[in-house]
């Protein structure tokens, strides 16, 4: 009787290879849907105290009444609301247009030349740098200057965070633009300029305005740049030299005060930005959905 074994196939040769990856595979997708489990807990946990603390303190005395004085009964959020409304629709405002022009630069001329590449890299850093670092910039350079907190300070605080996220939007959207309808509409005899507002920032369209909101819903509770600039303000008050009342600054100053009172409102504070980013969200993922 011979004692050779067969020689092994390539298929028996590649059984043990395929085990080993299906386990890995298994082993990399426990840990995917633990981590994902893992956040989700905490994400709902969150929303779910803030639904149910926000909503407590919802009342029409929260939209008409302005902050109340300290262990004062009433009061309600009007002037912080009024006030973040002006300097986030004032920041995105004044950010929008130098966002988008930057970005239709990047993407339409400075694909190769030295300056696009320093201007991208400039904007990569601005993208990533904390907050709190330009409220501090601004602090500096307005405020300390001026020798006055101010609502102006604080929407050119916001208007920093604001510009890099359109400007990689912008240039991203209009990337993804097909080169043929560009040398079509060329074809046609059509300027580059012609070409870049009729066509390309057209068909883009879509892409930039939810950018526009993505940063809008960044910067709704930023509350780091406004310490520094916008203060804030426990009157109502629609002068945008003077400090100027906000709702993340008013939720934190309420949050860390003793008085119940406040508490509640600063939860209902933190309600109503979250409906707010959400909302902002939401409209955003509509637009950009792909239309069949």
């Amino acid at each position: 009787m011979s004692n050779v074994r067969p020689a092994k196939t390539p298929e028996d040769r590649r059984l043990p290879l395929h085990r080993r990856r299906k386990m890995v595979n298994a082993v990399a997708l426990a840990l995917s849907l633990a981590a994902m489990g893992f956040g989700l807990f905490w994400l709902v946990w969150i929303l779910v105290e803030t639904i149910y603390l926000g909503i407590a303190g919802i009342s029409p005395a929260l939209f008409t009444e302005s902050t109340p004085a300290p262990n004062v009964e009433g009061g309600g959020l009007a002037n912080a609301i009024v006030g973040s409304l002006i300097m986030v629709l004032g920041a995105t405002a004044l950010a929008t247009p130098i966002g988008v022009f930057a970005g239709i630069y990047l993407a339409e001329y400075g694909q190769r030349g030295w300056f696009g590449s320093v201007t991208r890299f400039i904007n990569d850093i601005l993208l990533s740098a904390p907050s709190i670092v330009i409220g501090l910039f601004i602090y500096a350079v307005v405020v300390a200057r001026v020798k006055s907190f101010s609502g102006y300070a604080g929407i050119l605080a916001l208007a920093l965070i604001v510009i890099p996220v359109v400007v990689r939007t912008t240039e991203n959207m209009l990337q993804l633009i097909p080169t043929g309808l560009r040398e079509a509409a060329f074809a046609l005899g059509a300027p580059k300029w012609i070409v870049i507002r009729s066509v390309t920032l057209k068909a883009a369209l879509a892409g930039v305005v939810t950018g526009v909101l993505l940063a809008l819903a960044r910067i709704a509770g930023e509350t780091a740049p406004l310490l520094f600039t916008a203060l804030s303000n426990q009157f109502f008050s629609w002068n945008l030299a003077e400090p100027m009342a906000n709702l993340p600054v008013t939720i934190f100053k309420f949050a860390m005060s003793p008085f119940a009172n406040w508490q509640q409102m600063a939860w209902a504070g933190v309600f109503l930005i979250t409906v707010g980013v959400l909302v902002l969200n939401i409209l955003a993922r509509v637009l950009i959905r792909p239309r069949h």
